[in-house]
Protein backbone atom coordinates (compact mmCIF):
# COMPACT_ATOMS: atom_id res chain seq x y z
CA UNK A 1 0.00 0.00 0.00
CA UNK A 2 0.83 3.75 -0.89
CA UNK A 3 1.73 6.08 2.01
CA UNK A 4 3.44 9.00 2.97
CA UNK A 5 7.61 8.88 3.46
CA UNK A 6 8.23 6.85 6.88
CA UNK A 7 9.30 9.54 9.27
CA UNK A 8 12.43 9.82 10.92
CA UNK A 9 12.61 8.33 14.24
CA UNK A 10 13.84 11.84 15.59
CA UNK A 11 10.95 13.51 14.89
CA UNK A 12 8.66 10.67 16.90
CA UNK A 13 10.53 9.79 20.04
CA UNK A 14 9.23 6.81 21.78
CA UNK A 15 7.67 6.92 24.76
CA UNK A 16 9.44 4.58 28.16
CA UNK A 17 7.89 1.31 27.77
CA UNK A 18 5.05 0.48 30.00
CA UNK A 19 4.65 -2.30 32.23
CA UNK A 20 2.85 -5.22 30.88
CA UNK A 21 -0.79 -5.43 31.92
CA UNK A 22 -1.08 -9.28 32.39
CA UNK A 23 0.76 -11.69 34.55
CA UNK A 24 1.05 -14.17 32.39
CA UNK A 25 4.23 -15.66 31.36
CA UNK A 26 5.42 -14.65 28.03
CA UNK A 27 5.58 -17.05 24.66
CA UNK A 28 7.98 -14.94 22.64
CA UNK A 29 10.70 -12.28 23.99
CA UNK A 30 12.57 -10.20 22.07
CA UNK A 31 15.76 -8.10 23.33
CA UNK A 32 17.46 -5.29 22.06
CA UNK A 33 16.99 -6.53 18.22
CA UNK A 34 18.16 -4.95 15.45
CA UNK A 35 18.31 -6.32 11.74
CA UNK A 36 19.21 -5.22 7.90
CA UNK A 37 18.54 -6.76 4.75
CA UNK A 38 22.35 -7.01 3.60
CA UNK A 39 23.00 -3.07 4.56
CA UNK A 40 20.20 -1.24 4.92
CA UNK A 41 19.14 -1.57 8.37
CA UNK A 42 15.15 -2.18 9.13
CA UNK A 43 14.55 -2.95 12.52
CA UNK A 44 16.40 -0.91 15.48
CA UNK A 45 16.94 -2.06 19.14
CA UNK A 46 13.16 -3.57 19.65
CA UNK A 47 12.39 -4.89 22.60
CA UNK A 48 9.26 -7.03 22.61
CA UNK A 49 7.38 -9.66 24.65
CA UNK A 50 4.07 -12.01 24.03
CA UNK A 51 1.84 -12.93 26.70
CA UNK A 52 0.79 -16.12 26.49
CA UNK A 53 -2.84 -16.48 25.58
CA UNK A 54 -3.24 -13.24 24.65
CA UNK A 55 -3.70 -11.15 21.27
CA UNK A 56 -1.21 -8.75 20.24
CA UNK A 57 -1.08 -6.26 17.20
CA UNK A 58 2.05 -5.60 15.76
CA UNK A 59 0.72 -1.43 13.81
CA UNK A 60 2.36 0.79 11.85
CA UNK A 61 2.64 2.08 8.12
CA UNK A 62 3.80 -0.32 5.43
CA UNK A 63 7.33 -0.30 5.56
CA UNK A 64 8.23 0.33 8.79
CA UNK A 65 9.53 -3.18 9.77
CA UNK A 66 6.34 -4.99 11.18
CA UNK A 67 6.57 -7.91 8.65
CA UNK A 68 10.30 -8.84 9.29
CA UNK A 69 9.65 -8.41 13.00
CA UNK A 70 6.97 -11.25 11.97
CA UNK A 71 9.49 -13.45 9.87
CA UNK A 72 11.70 -13.50 13.09
CA UNK A 73 8.95 -14.31 15.52
CA UNK A 74 8.80 -17.43 13.25
CA UNK A 75 12.14 -17.94 12.71
CA UNK A 76 12.41 -17.18 8.97
CA UNK A 77 14.97 -14.54 9.77
CA UNK A 78 17.66 -14.76 12.45
CA UNK A 79 18.47 -11.50 14.41
CA UNK A 80 21.72 -9.30 13.34
CA UNK A 81 21.77 -8.27 16.96
CA UNK A 82 20.17 -9.14 19.87
CA UNK A 83 18.17 -12.02 20.38
CA UNK A 84 14.33 -13.53 19.76
CA UNK A 85 13.01 -16.83 22.19
CA UNK A 86 9.95 -17.82 20.86
CA UNK A 87 8.06 -20.94 22.67
CA UNK A 88 11.15 -21.26 25.19
CA UNK A 89 13.48 -21.38 22.56
CA UNK A 90 16.66 -19.40 21.56
CA UNK A 91 15.99 -19.34 17.51
CA UNK A 92 19.18 -18.76 16.60
CA UNK A 93 20.53 -21.86 18.29
CA UNK A 94 18.10 -24.07 16.09
CA UNK A 95 19.51 -26.40 13.86
CA UNK A 96 17.28 -27.68 11.16
CA UNK A 97 15.10 -30.34 12.48
CA UNK A 98 14.84 -28.04 15.37
CA UNK A 99 13.75 -25.70 13.43
CA UNK A 100 11.00 -27.51 12.10
CA UNK A 101 10.12 -28.69 15.18
CA UNK A 102 9.63 -25.48 16.50
CA UNK A 103 7.59 -24.26 13.52
CA UNK A 104 5.16 -27.26 13.93
CA UNK A 105 3.87 -25.46 17.22
CA UNK A 106 2.96 -22.55 14.95
CA UNK A 107 0.26 -21.42 12.80
CA UNK A 108 0.64 -18.52 9.95
CA UNK A 109 -2.00 -16.85 8.04
CA UNK A 110 -0.43 -15.14 5.08
CA UNK A 111 -1.75 -12.17 3.68
CA UNK A 112 -3.79 -13.96 1.14
CA UNK A 113 -4.43 -17.04 2.26
CA UNK A 114 -1.83 -18.64 0.02
CA UNK A 115 -3.74 -21.88 -0.34
CA UNK A 116 -3.13 -24.62 -2.56
CA UNK A 117 -5.05 -23.99 -5.58
CA UNK A 118 -4.88 -27.55 -7.22
CA UNK A 119 -5.99 -29.00 -3.97
CA UNK A 120 -9.82 -28.81 -2.37
CA UNK A 121 -10.74 -27.27 0.72
CA UNK A 122 -10.45 -30.27 2.65
CA UNK A 123 -7.66 -31.45 1.71
CA UNK A 124 -5.81 -27.64 2.21
CA UNK A 125 -6.83 -27.59 5.51
CA UNK A 126 -5.90 -32.00 5.55
CA UNK A 127 -2.51 -31.01 4.35
CA UNK A 128 -0.60 -30.31 8.00
CA UNK A 129 -2.04 -33.55 9.37
CA UNK A 130 -0.72 -35.63 6.76
CA UNK A 131 2.38 -34.39 6.25
CA UNK A 132 3.49 -34.14 9.86
CA UNK A 133 1.23 -37.02 12.32
CA UNK A 134 0.68 -40.51 11.74
CA UNK A 135 -3.30 -39.85 12.09
CA UNK A 136 -5.22 -42.53 10.09
CA UNK A 137 -7.49 -40.67 7.52
CA UNK A 138 -10.94 -41.24 9.12
CA UNK A 139 -9.71 -39.11 12.24
CA UNK A 140 -7.91 -36.55 9.87
CA UNK A 141 -11.67 -36.21 7.95
CA UNK A 142 -12.88 -35.53 11.45
CA UNK A 143 -10.72 -32.93 12.73
CA UNK A 144 -10.74 -31.49 9.27
CA UNK A 145 -14.24 -31.26 9.01
CA UNK A 146 -14.22 -29.31 12.65
CA UNK A 147 -12.03 -26.94 11.83
CA UNK A 148 -14.23 -25.49 8.84
CA UNK A 149 -17.48 -26.08 10.69
CA UNK A 150 -15.63 -23.76 13.73
CA UNK A 151 -15.02 -20.61 10.67
CA UNK A 152 -18.52 -21.81 8.83
CA UNK A 153 -17.13 -23.42 5.90
CA UNK A 154 -17.81 -27.27 6.39
CA UNK A 155 -20.01 -27.18 3.31
CA UNK A 156 -17.34 -25.96 1.46
CA UNK A 157 -15.05 -28.68 1.91
CA UNK A 158 -14.82 -29.99 -1.68
CA UNK A 159 -14.40 -26.67 -3.68
CA UNK A 160 -11.37 -25.21 -5.44
CA UNK A 161 -9.84 -22.39 -3.98
CA UNK A 162 -10.86 -20.90 -7.35
CA UNK A 163 -14.47 -20.83 -6.36
CA UNK A 164 -13.86 -19.52 -3.32
CA UNK A 165 -14.67 -15.48 -2.18
CA UNK A 166 -12.01 -13.60 -0.93
CA UNK A 167 -13.27 -13.86 2.51
CA UNK A 168 -14.23 -17.41 2.56
CA UNK A 169 -10.41 -18.22 1.20
CA UNK A 170 -9.09 -16.83 3.98
CA UNK A 171 -11.38 -18.59 6.67
CA UNK A 172 -10.27 -21.72 4.66
CA UNK A 173 -6.38 -20.48 5.44
CA UNK A 174 -7.37 -19.69 9.41
CA UNK A 175 -8.96 -23.28 9.18
CA UNK A 176 -5.44 -24.56 7.76
CA UNK A 177 -3.45 -22.33 10.24
CA UNK A 178 -4.74 -24.15 13.42
CA UNK A 179 -4.96 -27.65 12.28
CA UNK A 180 -2.72 -28.84 14.66
CA UNK A 181 -3.76 -26.46 17.48
CA UNK A 182 -0.83 -24.39 17.59
CA UNK A 183 0.19 -22.47 20.53
CA UNK A 184 1.31 -19.87 18.87
CA UNK A 185 -0.71 -18.56 15.51
CA UNK A 186 0.95 -15.47 13.35
CA UNK A 187 -1.36 -12.89 11.13
CA UNK A 188 0.53 -10.85 8.49
CA UNK A 189 -2.14 -8.48 6.86
CA UNK A 190 -5.14 -10.48 8.01
CA UNK A 191 -8.21 -8.10 6.74
CA UNK A 192 -6.34 -7.14 3.39
CA UNK A 193 -8.54 -6.71 0.78
CA UNK A 194 -11.60 -8.14 2.69
CA UNK A 195 -15.43 -6.45 2.57
CA UNK A 196 -16.53 -5.21 5.89
CA UNK A 197 -18.57 -8.76 6.24
CA UNK A 198 -15.73 -10.73 5.50
CA UNK A 199 -13.41 -8.78 7.38
CA UNK A 200 -15.73 -8.95 10.48
CA UNK A 201 -16.16 -12.61 10.40
CA UNK A 202 -12.42 -13.12 10.17
CA UNK A 203 -11.72 -10.51 13.23
CA UNK A 204 -14.50 -12.79 15.14
CA UNK A 205 -12.85 -15.64 14.36
CA UNK A 206 -8.98 -14.75 15.15
CA UNK A 207 -10.44 -13.80 19.00
CA UNK A 208 -12.89 -17.02 19.35
CA UNK A 209 -10.16 -19.68 17.97
CA UNK A 210 -7.53 -17.91 20.00
CA UNK A 211 -9.37 -18.19 23.34
CA UNK A 212 -10.89 -21.75 22.51
CA UNK A 213 -7.61 -23.23 21.28
CA UNK A 214 -5.80 -21.73 24.24
CA UNK A 215 -3.38 -20.56 22.24
CA UNK A 216 -1.74 -17.00 21.86
CA UNK A 217 -2.02 -14.78 18.40
CA UNK A 218 0.47 -12.07 16.85
CA UNK A 219 -1.48 -10.10 14.34
CA UNK A 220 0.42 -7.44 11.81
CA UNK A 221 -1.66 -5.05 10.69
CA UNK A 222 -2.91 -1.55 10.05
CA UNK A 223 -6.57 -2.07 10.14
CA UNK A 224 -6.95 0.11 13.60
CA UNK A 225 -10.80 -0.05 13.41
CA UNK A 226 -11.10 -3.60 14.05
CA UNK A 227 -7.99 -4.20 15.69
CA UNK A 228 -7.96 -2.06 18.73
CA UNK A 229 -11.36 -3.65 19.74
CA UNK A 230 -10.09 -6.95 19.01
CA UNK A 231 -6.75 -7.06 20.74
CA UNK A 232 -4.97 -6.96 24.51
CA UNK A 233 -2.11 -5.36 23.48
CA UNK A 234 -0.40 -3.29 20.94
CA UNK A 235 2.70 -2.18 19.84
CA UNK A 236 2.80 0.99 17.75
CA UNK A 237 6.18 1.01 15.20
CA UNK A 238 8.00 3.41 12.79
CA UNK A 239 11.24 4.00 10.87
CA UNK A 240 11.86 0.09 12.50
CA UNK A 241 11.55 1.22 16.18
CA UNK A 242 8.68 0.75 18.78
CA UNK A 243 7.24 4.01 19.53
CA UNK A 244 4.25 3.28 21.72
CA UNK A 245 3.03 0.25 23.13
CA UNK A 246 0.05 -0.39 25.91
CA UNK A 247 -3.76 -1.63 26.16
CA UNK A 248 -5.54 -0.21 23.50
CA UNK A 249 -7.50 1.99 25.31
CA UNK A 250 -4.35 3.64 26.26
CA UNK A 251 -2.37 3.85 22.66
CA UNK A 252 -4.86 6.46 22.14
CA UNK A 253 -3.53 8.64 24.57
CA UNK A 254 -0.36 8.47 24.27
CA UNK A 255 0.64 11.75 23.34
CA UNK A 256 2.97 10.92 20.54
CA UNK A 257 2.01 12.38 17.23
CA UNK A 258 2.52 10.13 14.87
CA UNK A 259 0.27 7.36 17.17
CA UNK A 260 -2.14 10.05 17.31
CA UNK A 261 -2.36 10.43 13.58
CA UNK A 262 -2.34 6.80 12.58
CA UNK A 263 -5.29 6.22 14.97
CA UNK A 264 -7.02 9.42 13.78
CA UNK A 265 -6.04 9.09 10.27
CA UNK A 266 -5.54 12.46 9.88
CA UNK A 267 -3.99 14.17 7.20
CA UNK A 268 -1.10 15.66 8.06
CA UNK A 269 1.27 15.21 11.01
CA UNK A 270 4.90 13.68 11.36
CA UNK A 271 3.92 11.47 8.11
CA UNK A 272 2.83 14.55 5.35
CA UNK A 273 0.48 14.55 2.70
CA UNK A 274 2.63 15.92 0.63
CA UNK A 275 6.00 14.62 -0.64
CA UNK A 276 9.02 16.90 -0.21
CA UNK A 277 9.14 19.11 -3.14
CA UNK A 278 10.13 22.64 -4.29
CA UNK A 279 7.07 25.22 -4.06
CA UNK A 280 4.68 25.13 -6.22
CA UNK A 281 4.87 28.50 -7.62
CA UNK A 282 8.36 27.89 -8.65
CA UNK A 283 7.64 24.84 -10.49
CA UNK A 284 4.76 26.68 -12.53
CA UNK A 285 7.08 29.25 -13.11
CA UNK A 286 5.46 32.05 -10.92
CA UNK A 287 7.95 34.77 -9.04
CA UNK A 288 7.28 34.38 -5.80
CA UNK A 289 4.15 37.16 -4.20
CA UNK A 290 3.41 37.80 -7.86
Amino acid sequence: MGGGAVPRSSKIPALPPPPLPVAEPAIAEIERLSFAYDRRPVLHDIDLRIPRGKVVAIMGQSGCGKTTLLRILMAALLPGEGRARVLGVDTAALDRDGLYALRRRMGMLFQFGALFTDMTVFDNVAFQMREHTDLPEDVIRDLVLLKLEAVGLRGAAPLMPGELSGGMARRVALARAVALDPELILYDEPFTGLDPIALGAIARLVRQLNDALGATSVIVTHDVAETLPLVDYVYFMADGRVLAQGAPADVRRTGVEFVEQFVTGAKDGPVPFHYPAAGYEADLGLAAGA
